[in-house]
C-alpha cells in the first residue's frame, strides 16, 4: 500500500493518493501508470479472459487533470460491478457513481477555485469525457506546464497561421458551432478544429 501510495503522489494531489490507492487494492485493479494518447486520456477494461479490473491514465498529465481521470475510470469499474453490460457506458449509473467517488476529494478541498467549480458544473451532467466540458477542460489545462509559444485555436485571431506539434501548417477561418473551420496551408483540405485544441505560433514548438 505504501508503495503504491508513494508512486501515486507523483502525479497526483498528494493528499489524494492514498484514496486512490485504497480503491486499486479494494477492487483488485491493475492501475497502470500510461504514455500520451492523443485520443484518450484514460482507460478503463472490465474483467476478461483471466483479467481483473484495468485502467489506465496518461503518465503526462496534471495533477489534478490526472485525478479527475483516475476517477472517471473507476466510476466505470463501479458500474460494471453493479451493472456488467446492463447500464450504457456513461449513462445515468456511471453519472451516480462519478458523483459519488468525486465527494472524498472535495471533502479534502484539494482543487482549486476554478477546478472546483468547473467540476460542480461538470457534476450537473457527466459527459462521456472531461474534455468534452469545455469550462472543465479549460480549468485542468490552466495547470499544465505553458509551452511560450502554445495557445488554444480559439486564441488565436482569424486568418492568421498556426502549426500542429507535427509541423503541419493552418490557417484559422470562421466558427462553425462548437469547432473552428480551418484550412491546412499544404493541401488546401478544409478540417474542424475544438476550439480548446492546442496549436502554435511557430512553425517548431521545441
Amino acid at each position: 500500500m505504501n508503495q503504491k501510495i508513494d508512486i501515486l503522489k507523483k502525479y497526483m494531489p498528494e493528499s489524494a493518493a492514498p484514496v486512490i490507492a485504497k480503491w486499486i487494492d479494494y477492487y483488485r485493479c491493475e492501475f497502470k501508470i500510461s504514455r500520451t494518447r492523443n485520443t484518450k486520456l484514460g482507460d478503463y477494461r472490465p474483467p476478461y479472459q483471466g483479467h481483473g479490473h484495468r485502467i489506465s491514465v496518461n503518465y503526462n498529465l496534471n495533477p489534478y487533470a490526472f485525478l479527475v481521470t483516475t476517477v472517471h475510470e473507476f466510476a466505470h469499474l463501479k458500474t460494471w460491478n453493479e451493472h456488467q453490460r446492463n447500464a450504457k457506458p456513461h449513462g445515468q449509473e456511471w453519472k451516480n457513481n462519478f458523483k459519488l467517488m468525486m465527494r472524498p476529494f472535495f471533502e479534502l478541498q484539494l482543487f482549486p477555485n476554478e477546478i472546483h467549480s468547473a467540476i460542480l458544473n461538470y457534476l450537473e451532467n457527466p459527459a462521456a469525457s472531461s474534455c468534452a466540458d469545455l469550462g472543465l477542460y479549460k480549468a485542468l489545462k490552466s495547470f499544465d506546464a505553458k509551452h511560450p509559444n502554445a495557445l488554444m485555436v480559439e486564441q488565436v485571431p482569424d486568418q492568421q497561421e498556426f502549426y500542429l506539434k507535427n509541423g503541419r501548417k493552418f490557417k484559422k477561418l470562421e466558427r462553425i458551432r462548437k469547432r473552428y473551420r480551418c484550412v491546412e496551408t499544404a493541401s488546401g483540405l478544409v478540417y474542424l478544429f475544438s476550439p480548446v485544441a492546442e496549436v502554435y505560433l511557430a512553425k517548431n514548438p521545441d
